[in-house]
């Protein structure tokens, strides 16, 4: 007897919700993202069961005060979106996130340093971070839409040896995010304790689903919602 899967519109929704909702880390870093929508986005997260909500340091305390009973991660930024901050100024902003209430960091790297060749000093400030947020997770935002697929090679062997958890492929505000190519990269040349997380351009299921697939295990997006409902999101980042 042949044994077959029909979806209805009820049991694609939950299939779909069961494959991505813990990859999502829920995102508004919109400049004018207001605290009702911080708001909305924790109802969401916890809605959906996502990963984390990914916010703004200014809201980390108020993501932490709305999810502190839920089992759900606080991420937020630091060095965002450019990362030419110093890195005595962001080993502070991580500091304080973590009084705060954050669990998981994702910091920006100085492009300028990667382009320059100074791979000691991207390596220095990485595992400086990881070093000060201990087993908190760190992720790496390397902007892939500013570099060449060498200095792609480049910062994930660096992220490599820093100690950190993730190499996370963009802001979200950059010319473009995530592409296949450059995931597919990173996987070749980061060691086996390195994750990656996609970020950037992610607004539908099949996409989610493809970078799954390549064994991306996080993926940032502002479009989480209509992810998992099966919905084409026309936000922009």
């Amino acid at each position: 007897m042949n044994i077959f899967l029909i979806f209805t519109s009820e049991n694609l929704y939950i299939y779909k919700k069961l494959i991505v909702n813990k990859y999502i880390d829920h995102t508004l870093l919109k400049p004018d993202a207001r605290e009702q929508q911080i708001i909305e986005l924790c109802q969401e997260a916890t809605d959906y069961n996502f990963a984390s909500v990914c916010v703004h340091p200014q809201f980390v305390g108020l993501a932490y005060e709305k999810l502190k009973h839920e089992k759900l991660k606080v991420c937020t930024v630091i060095g965002f979106p450019l990362g030419q901050n110093t890195t005595e100024v962001k080993i502070f902003e991580a500091q304080n996130a973590l009084k705060n209430g954050a669990d998981e960091i994702d910091m920006v790297i100085n492009v300028s340093w990667l382009k320059d060749g100074l791979h000691e000093l991207l390596l220095n400030e990485i595992a400086s971070i990881k070093q000060t947020i201990g087993h908190h997770i760190l992720k790496v935002i390397v902007e892939i839409c500013l570099l060449t697929d060498e200095e792609i090679i480049s910062i994930s062997e660096v992220v490599s040896k820093s100690g950190a958890d993730f190499i996370k492929t963009s802001t979200g505000f950059g010319t473009h995010g995530a592409t296949m190519q450059a995931v597919e990269i990173m996987k070749a040349h980061i060691s086996e304790k390195v994750q990656i997380k996609a970020s950037g351009g992610i607004r539908d299921f099949e996409t989610a689903k493809s970078y799954i697939d390549l064994g991306v295990t996080r993926l940032g997006t502002s479009s989480g919602v209509e992810i998992v409902e099966g919905i084409k999101s026309d936000k922009t980042y």
